[in-house]
C-alpha cells in the first residue's frame, strides 16, 4: 500500500476541516447526503456516458495502481541483464532459454525468448515498443477518466447548489431559516470542488507518475535485451543502461527545482 497517496489525501481533507472548525463551524454541518448523493451520482453517471464499458471495468485496477506502490529496483535489473549478457558471450543465447522462461517479468521474459528464438533484432524492437505504447495508453486511458470525473464534479458541485438555492427560494414564508438552508445549499459546491481537488485528480496525477515510472522501466528492458542480443560487451551495458538511472536523477532534480519542468 502507498501510504503517501493515503496521507496525503487524509492531511488534505483533514486540513480543509480543521480550518473550518477553527473558526467556529461544526463538523456535522458538513455532512448532508443530499449533497453527497447529487454529487456521488451526478460524477458517476457523466462517466458512465463518457467512457466505455471495458474502460469502466478497469476501475479497480487503475485504483489498485494509485494506491498500491510497486516495488521496482531499476539496478537490480540491470545487474540481471548484465549477468545474462555474461552468460549469453561466453556459452550462447540459447544459454538463456531457461532463465528467460523463469523471469516474473512478462515484457522481460518475452524480450528474451524472441532473443532466444533468433528473431529479427529490429522485429523484436518493434514488438517490445508495440507493447510499451500499449501499456502506456491502457494508463492515460485510467488517468483520463480520473481526471474526467475531475472535471464534472465541481459542475455537479454547483447544479446543487441551484437547486438548493431553487428550493430555498421557494419557501420564503420563515426568514429564520434562511441562512442554514442557504449554507446546506452551499455544502454541494464544496463537495465537488474538494473531490475533484483532493481526491479525484491527484489520483489522476499518481497514475500518471506510476505509468511514466513503468515505461522507464521497460525501455530500460528494451536496451538491454537488444544489446544482449547484439552481443555487445557487458561492462558497456552496464555503463549504458546505468545513463538511464543518471537521467531518472536529473529529471527529478529539475522538477524539484523552482520553475523546473516536470
Amino acid at each position: 500500500m502507498d501510504l503517501m497517496t493515503i496521507i496525503g489525501i487524509i492531511i488534505g481533507i483533514g486540513g480543509l476541516i480543521g480550518g473550518y472548525m477553527m473558526d467556529g463551524g461544526h463538523i456535522s454541518a458538513l455532512f448532508v447526503p443530499s449533497s453527497m448523493l447529487i454529487i456521488a451520482g451526478g460524477t458517476i453517471g457523466a462517466v458512465l456516458v463518457s467512457f466505455p464499458l471495458k474502460q469502466i471495468k478497469d476501475i479497480g485496477k487503475a485504483l489498485n495502481m494509485a494506491f498500491r506502490e510497486k516495488k521496482q529496483d531499476p539496478g537490480q535489473v540491470i545487474e540481471e541483464l548484465v549477468d545474462m549478457a555474461t552468460v549469453a558471450r561466453r556459452e550462447g543465447v540459447l544459454a538463456l532459454e531457461q532463465r528467460a522462461q523463469e523471469n516474473e517479468n512478462p515484457f522481460l521474459r518475452d524480450g528474451l525468448m524472441m532473443v532466444v528464438d533468433g528473431t529479427d533484432p529490429e522485429l523484436t524492437r518493434q514488438i517490445l515498443e508495440l507493447e510499451i505504447d500499449a501499456l502506456e495508453n491502457h494508463h492515460e486511458g485510467w488517468a483520463k477518466m480520473f481526471e474526467a470525473a475531475g472535471g464534472y464534479a465541481p459542475t455537479m458541485g454547483i447544479i446543487g447548489t441551484v437547486m438548493g438555492l431553487i428550493h430555498v427560494l421557494g419557501n420564503l414564508d420563515d426568514p429564520g431559516s434562511l441562512g442554514p438552508a442557504i449554507a446546506v445549499a452551499f455544502t454541494a459546491t464544496l463537495y465537488g470542488v474538494g473531490s475533484a481537488n483532493l481526491i479525484l485528480l491527484p489520483i489522476a496525477s499518481k497514475i500518471k507518475v506510476r505509468s511514466a515510472d513503468q515505461v522507464a522501466e521497460m525501455e530500460l528492458m528494451l536496451e538491454g535485451i537488444l544489446a544482449l542480443q547484439a552481443g555487445e560487451n557487458p561492462q558497456l551495458i552496464k555503463k549504458k543502461l546505468s545513463s538511464f538511472l543518471l537521467q531518472d536523477h536529473i529529471k527529478g532534480e529539475s522538477a524539484g527545482e523552482p520553475g523546473g519542468e516536470e
